[in-house]
């Protein structure tokens, strides 16, 4: 299995532009409500729990995000339980609700990430590995991390492996 330093770098290869990470930081979450929105039915009661694929995926996703690295995983656990709260309650709400919440967070979310590749002059991470799905948001909560000074270690393995991030003149990606 890769290591956080693998996960990260690989998917920070395809990110180095300020605007495009900048991009994903709306984008990204957007997408990850919108996933747990439209899995958020149907539902089974489970002993008091109402048990939905988007809580399956979501309990999926953390546990792989724990087994990278138990800080940044007890960070995700948090971010995709609200993710998972929001996609509840937009569930909740009427057919039209529910749809139109969900397919519109995800459309607006995938605007501003191709948006964001844009200035960055690469395809997104996940057409060359569909990991890069799962460690968008990780990459997204550790890019956050380190804009808060936290986990410079890990900043630094992924940096000497992809370099800094930077802002690119568009006319120079060729």
């Amino acid at each position: 299995m890769k290591t956080l330093t693998d996960q990260l770098a690989q998917y920070a290869a395809y990110h180095r532009d300020r605007r495009n990470i900048a991009t994903h930081f709306v984008g990204i979450p957007m997408i990850v409500v919108a996933v747990a929105t439209l899995l958020s039915r149907p539902g089974v009661d489970v002993g008091g729990w109402l048990v939905t694929p988007a809580l399956v995926v979501t309990g999926l996703t953390v546990a792989y995000y724990l087994l990278l690295d138990v800080r940044f995983g007890l960070a995700m656990a948090v971010a995709m339980a609200g993710s998972l709260w929001v996609g509840y309650a937009l569930a909740a709400q009427s057919t039209a609700v529910w749809l139109t919440g969900g397919i519109g967070l995800f459309v607006v979310g995938w605007v501003l990430q191709f948006i964001g590749h844009y200035y960055e002059g690469k395809k997104p991470a996940f057409v060359d590995d569909l990991v890069g799905l799962v460690i968008g948001p990780l990459f997204v909560m550790a890019e956050a991390a380190f804009a808060f000074g936290l986990r410079r270690d890990e900043q630094e393995r992924i940096e000497r492996r992809v370099g800094p991030t930077l802002v690119r003149a568009r006319t120079a990606q060729a």
